[in-house]
């Protein structure tokens, strides 16, 4: 079976990754895991999320408006804020280029006290037909320098994806503010 195959019949595919800073004491859920068909699992204690279309160039700046101001609520030093707009313009980037365009939605996340910054993106297009390749850097379909996906998933510390052929991709990201 190859991966792309795993992911249509809905199974799950992923491996564990460690997050910086981590402590013993860390949520269960800090990891990063690629599903299929099947849902992502309950989610933290968060407030209702900002939603963004992403469907032209001007939507990618407002995307990276919104979510540099999400990070400040949520209290977050200047280098975790660049990561984490960074993300979220890849994330929405790639919606807009390769899912001809989508959503993007920003929560904070505060269980326990703990604050945190989850972006859901998603889009319509074809899908992505092999995760893993798609999560290696310099792979690309298109003209970029290939480090969109693998790169997110490097700068927060969950990491999701959801897809199917032709049924679109979802992408689920969370950071959290140790400091």
């Amino acid at each position: 079976m190859m991966p792309g195959d795993a992911l249509a019949a809905g199974a799950q595919v992923g491996r564990p990754r460690a997050r910086e800073g981590a402590e013993a004491a860390a949520p269960s859920s800090a990891h990063a895991s690629v599903y299929g068909e099947a849902g992502a699992g309950p989610d933290a204690d968060a407030e209702r999320p900002s939603r963004y279309e992403v469907r032209c160039e001007e939507d990618l700046l407002t995307v990276r408006h919104a979510v540099r101001e999400a990070t400040v609520r949520a209290g977050f030093g200047i280098v975790d804020q660049t990561r984490v707009v960074t993300a979220a313009s890849e994330l929405a980037r790639n919606a807009y280029v390769h899912g001809g365009g989508g959503t993007l939605e920003v929560r904070l996340l505060a269980p326990g006290g703990r604050r945190g910054l989850r972006l859901t993106v998603r889009d319509e297009g074809p899908g992505i037909p092999d995760v893993e390749t798609a999560l290696q850097d310099g792979f690309t379909t298109g003209s970029g320098l290939g480090h969109g996906l693998g790169g997110a998933r490097r700068l927060m510390h969950d990491f999701q994806v959801r897809t199917a052929p032709g049924r679109g991709t979802t992408v689920v990201v969370t950071r959290w503010n140790d400091r």
